[in-house]
């Protein structure tokens, strides 16, 4: 049995990328989540008046990989520290959140950001929210990086290059 995930850490399209990598993942999906507007598309999230993330929702197999594991994933992707924004990405579309979907995967998440603060001089501004409804993406946006020809194989380390 499966349990699902949702995670934002800027462009969904690498984010997704580094969890379709890992063991115990079976399936990903990127889209939109956190914000007002139903059933957004992507020229409006990016214009920024949505509230919405871009984030990746997934599905992972607690008998093969852990939350914490995916939490440890998910810190490690990006850097939690700097408000709405990730590299060149900027917005709040591209905010760091944690969408939880139950009570464990909320203090899970709590405590990974706790013990994930004493890495930063800087406070860690990422959202531990509760899930809400999640609006797929466009399917151009699917698996993007993928069919762009990156390895999306279980255990790939190669370098993640996200393109736009």
């Amino acid at each position: 049995m499966t349990e699902k995930a949702t995670f934002a850490a800027g462009c969904f399209w690498s984010v997704e990328l580094a969890f379709q990598r890992l063991n115990g993942v079976t399936s990903t999906r990127v889209g939109y989540t956190g914000g007002t507007r139903p059933n957004p598309t992507y020229r409006e999230v990016c214009a920024g008046d949505t509230g919405h993330a871009e984030a990746v929702e997934l599905e992972y197999d607690p008998a093969v990989i852990g939350y914490n594991e995916l939490l440890a994933a998910f810190w490690a992707k990006h850097d939690p520290t700097t408000p709405n924004q990730q590299g060149n990405d900027v917005g709040t579309q591209y905010r760091s959140a944690i969408f939880y979907h139950s009570d464990a995967q909320r203090d899970a998440a709590l405590a990974s950001r706790e013990q994930e603060q004493a890495k930063y001089k800087e406070a860690i501004v990422t959202e531990i929210v509760p899930a809400t409804q999640f609006w797929p993406a466009e399917d151009y946006h699917q698996r993007y990086l993928e069919k762009g020809g990156q390895c999306a194989a279980k255990g790939c380390c190669d370098a993640i290059r996200c393109y736009g």
